[in-house]
């Protein structure tokens, strides 16, 4: 374990946050909510002593800015882990460090996803206010990767997740709130352990913007080590931009092999990785429209919010905005046929227009401010 200080940090209100992965650079949706939720608490006054598992991502200075300390710990990769009970996901995030740290004071603990939860099950722990950010219905999201990847070692591995996550998950009646990450999500949690509220998602953007500057592509982008972001580009590929003149350009870290194939057949699309956040955003802006179809409706997809806090037009199918308050923001489109009517219409005729920049502030910042968030979740733990 590795431990940093800074000093400057108010210390009226304490909380420990346990998170599944060192949380910066916030490049990818779970890291991009615990980002910038720390940076919303200490602006709120809360000193934050964070916790991370590691397991590829280095130590960063930079989370010193935002929390009284920081915390390492290492996340075990044993193979052995596979076949406890346990959802490998809690599993693999124990740590005896953790826990003496955490007994050392009474301080609130938020436990960023069901992954980050393994000490719920401890009873030095029962009674002490936990609470647990859900970032999905996690054995909903295992076994919809379950359905579309591609490697029988992986499919095998979501499918026995899925059954160990769906037993494991009543140990969220311990926490004193789940913060669920969406309204549906919220409605489910409230129904089966009646301790949820809504906290949405927290993200990078202070406020709508929009550039003139127009590239004349379309932009899909993703982790696409995520078998459900890989299954959505070749589905662009394959299903909708085979079809059409227009060029397509994917973004994300670690495309398939079957994914460059795919991509390389095709003149008019451009396959692209390692891509800084800055550099996601910059696409995102000048992008003629920002394409992003899904294939399970769990949670919110932060590279929604992205496109609609930076980009112009937004064309989605029904799973991406399923229970999400933001399907007025859209263009929807389910089959292919729709995806290429819709993108040829973009395309010739439709501009975007500053009245539809207006109706993104109006119901994006009334939704998803993040100071307005951090308030909701400051009140539930310290009232």
């Amino acid at each position: 374990m590795s431990y940093f200080r800074c000093s400057n940090m108010p210390a009226e209100q304490s909380l420990h946050v346990i998170a599944f992965d060192v949380p910066f650079p916030p490049d990818y949706g779970g890291v991009i909510d615990v980002y910038y939720k720390l940076k919303a608490l200490k602006e709120l006054g809360v000193a934050v002593h964070l916790h991370c598992f590691e397991y590829g991502r280095t130590h960063r200075e930079e989370l010193n800015t935002c929390c009284a300390s920081v915390n390492y710990y290492p996340r075990q990769t044993n193979k052995s882990l596979l076949f406890n009970t346990l959802p490998y996901i809690v599993l693999s995030r124990s740590s005896d460090a953790l826990r003496d740290r955490l007994l050392k004071d009474d301080h609130p603990i938020l436990m960023e996803g069901i992954h980050s939860t393994y000490l719920l099950n401890d009873p030095a722990f029962f009674g002490r206010q936990c609470f647990v950010r859900a970032h999905n219905i996690e054995h909903d999201y295992y076994h919809n990767l379950a359905k579309v990847e591609r490697n029988i070692f992986k499919r095998y591995y979501f499918y026995n997740e899925t059954g160990k996550l769906r037993k494991y998950e009543p140990v969220l009646k311990r926490a004193a709130a789940v913060a669920a990450i969406s309204p549906e999500d919220t409605k489910y949690f409230n129904d089966v352990y009646g301790n949820a509220f809504y906290l949405p998602a927290f993200h990078p953007f202070q406020e709508v913007s929009f550039t003139a500057e127009n590239g004349n592509f379309a932009f899909y982008h993703g982790n696409l080590a995520v078998g459900e972001n890989n299954e959505a580009a070749l589905f662009l590929i394959e299903k909708v931009f085979a079809a059409l003149p227009y060029q397509l350009v994917i973004a994300g870290a670690k495309p398939s092999a079957a994914l460059r194939r795919a991509a390389a057949d095709y003149s008019n699309v451009k396959l692209l990785d390692r891509l800084s956040p800055e550099e996601i955003h910059r696409y995102i802006a000048t992008a003629t429209v920002n394409v992003l179809p899904t294939f399970q409706a769990t949670g919110i997809k932060l590279k929604l919010l992205a496109s609609l806090f930076l980009g112009k037009h937004c064309l989605v199918n029904t799973p991406m905005v399923a229970n999400t308050g933001l399907a007025s923001l859209c263009m929807l489109a389910d089959t292919p046929e729709e995806f290429r009517a819709a993108l040829r219409r973009i395309f010739s005729t439709e501009d975007f227009g500053q009245d539809e920049v207006e109706k993104r502030r109006n119901i994006l910042g009334k939704q998803f401010s993040n100071q307005a968030s951090a308030e909701v979740l400051v009140r539930r733990i310290y009232s």
